[in-house]
């Protein structure tokens, strides 16, 4: 089940923009200098695991959010509360993974997410298009999804953003602190739980 039906292809995705870092603080041309912890406010191992993460990062929040511009604005949130933590830089993936989609689910909860670029393509859509209003009930069943997504316990919904951006069961075993055997009945009891919330919230309107 693609929970969200997001048309992100691959976790690997495109490579941190230009200047990105930049925006999180510190360094010339948008990259911060090594060494430059102590001056600049970052962490001397930043520049590498935001290299080697941002990428999985946005594809994580994207995943909830739908949309590529919402995500990396979470992304560089994830980042300065990552430069601002003592994680270990070994155990960076796990942490930013979950704290993409904690924020990005947090997001949906308190309604400030931005409008996406899914919405803005059907707002100017050809009307000539025959299949635009099943374009508008696709973009609904999204938000609905989303937004039954958000209701979810904490745990389940996490592990289930995970499982769907492309984590292994290792992977995210390792990341919310569970048994590997325990992965697999947390995803199955996640999307469980997701389609009796989605039927239960759609027999109440």
């Amino acid at each position: 089940m693609d929970l969200v039906r997001q048309p992100l292809t691959a976790l690997a995705g495109p490579a941190a923009p230009v200047g990105a870092i930049g925006r999180i603080g510190g360094g010339r041309d948008g990259v911060p200098v090594p060494g430059s912890s102590a001056r600049g406010g970052l962490r001397a191992d930043l520049d590498v695991v935001f290299r080697r993460e941002y990428p999985r990062v946005v594809a994580v929040a994207a995943r909830v959010l739908g949309s590529r511009d919402s995500a990396e604005d979470v992304a560089q949130e994830v980042f300065l509360a990552f430069n601002r933590s003592a994680v270990p830089a070994g155990e960076a993936t796990g942490w930013l993974s979950v704290a993409a989609a904690h924020t990005a689910l947090n997001l949906i909860r308190s309604g400030r997410r931005r409008a996406t670029h899914e919405g803005s393509a059907a707002a100017t859509a050809p009307t000539a298009v025959p299949d635009v209003a099943d374009d508008v009930v696709t973009l609904e069943e999204r938000g609905r999804v989303r937004a039954a997504l958000a209701r979810l316990p904490r745990k389940q919904a996490v592990a289930l953003v995970l499982r769907h951006s492309g984590l292994s069961y290792a992977e995210v075993a390792a990341a919310l602190d569970l048994s590997p055997g325990s992965v697999g009945t947390t995803v199955r009891r996640a999307e469980s739980a997701l389609r009796e919330e989605l039927t239960r919230h759609a027999s109440s309107h």
